[in-house]
């Protein structure tokens, strides 16, 4: 799925992925996902339109997520009896959503990895100071031994994100142990989170000056 020149180096609003450091990567870039993500940022859209494009983006960037994690060789036998050398995931995963935005990815990762658990973080700004804070969390027990695939698919500043990160390492998940994935980020919320968390894995569709911030309500049909 993309160019091998897309892979290599790719331009989102003019900003070169690059500038962001190897943690990074952005979705190679095809006429499938252009459209999907106009789709999405498009007013006229209709919220049944808006859910089944967004599960289909969702889809491909959770997919491409995956492939950030460890894999081990293996050997299997076939129904005719040959060896057959292949890869299976490494134990030891699991999704962690950004509520209430993020568990629109949930069953994404599910229709994926059919048994994985997916814990939660809520984080509400405060109403006077504008201040982000984390008001509920839930993981699995073992999570401090675990690959994380958080998810969260809108990033205007990054601070959302941040305040949910402190959280995992407050659990004692490794820093290199996070997987983002996300669907679309501004150039700032990207530098933020690459500056604070240089040993993250970051998956997203674009990065682009405007994110599309209607996105929960437009899911969710709360808007």
């Amino acid at each position: 799925m993309g160019s091998a020149d897309t892979t290599v180096k790719l331009q989102n609003d003019n900003h070169e992925i690059d500038e962001y450091g190897i943690n990074l990567k952005i979705l190679p870039c095809n006429n499938q996902v252009k459209e999907l993500q106009t789709i999405l940022r498009d007013k006229n859209t209709t919220r049944s339109d808006f859910k089944f494009y967004a599960d289909r983006l969702i889809r491909l960037v959770i997919e491409e997520s995956l492939n950030q994690l460890p894999f081990t060789k293996c050997v299997v036998t076939t129904p005719t009896g040959a060896k057959y050398k292949g890869l299976k995931y490494q134990k030891g995963n699991c999704g962690v959503s950004i509520v209430r935005s993020g568990e629109a990815m949930e069953q994404g990762l599910r229709d994926c990895c059919r048994s994985i658990r997916i814990g939660k973080i809520l984080v509400e700004s405060d109403m006077d100071t504008h201040e982000a804070r984390v008001v509920y969390a839930k993981f699995p027990d073992d999570i401090s031994e675990r690959k994380v695939l958080l998810m969260y698919p809108i990033m205007s500043t990054g601070n959302t994100v941040i305040k949910a990160i402190a959280v995992l390492k407050e659990h004692n998940v490794l820093e290199e142990n996070i997987i983002l994935s996300n669907l679309f980020c501004t150039p700032i919320a990207a530098k933020s989170l690459v500056t604070a968390f240089p040993k993250m894995k970051i998956l997203t569709s674009e990065i682009h000056t405007v994110a599309p911030n209607h996105f929960g309500q437009k899911y969710f049909g709360t808007d």
